[in-house]
């Protein structure tokens, strides 16, 4: 094969919301907003779960698993997208992708294999 003729493939280019320039900090607030409510709503439900002796049951054991495969799934993908925002760079590195797409695999197969 002649070397001309490989390709290789370093970045991939997010394509994204098509946020105004004007309103980059209105948007990145929002979702910084939701991210943080998210994670903090989750991390409540744990910690209580956790406390209450009497939410000791199958039912809070698989609400606190879920809870924290929420903090897992988010925590993977919106620090990316609002670092992306931020840098108003619109691309990902292969290895990030990579590492992207088999964390989120993972996580969501954790959460299939819990549902009864």
């Amino acid at each position: 094969m002649r070397p001309e003729n490989q390709n290789s493939v370093s970045q991939f280019l997010l394509l994204g919301l098509p946020i105004p320039p004007g309103q980059q900090g209105v948007f990145f607030t929002l979702f910084l907003g939701m991210y943080l409510t998210t994670v903090l709503g989750n991390l409540l439900i744990i910690l209580l779960i956790r406390l209450d002796s009497h939410l000791h049951t199958p039912m809070y054991f698989f609400l606190s698993h879920l809870a924290f495969s929420d903090i897992s799934l988010s925590s993977v993908t919106v620090p990316t997208m609002l670092m992306n925002m931020q840098t108003q760079q619109q691309s990902i590195s292969y290895q990030n992708a990579t590492i992207n797409i088999s964390i989120n695999d993972s996580a969501s197969k954790d959460v299939e294999n819990k549902e009864p």
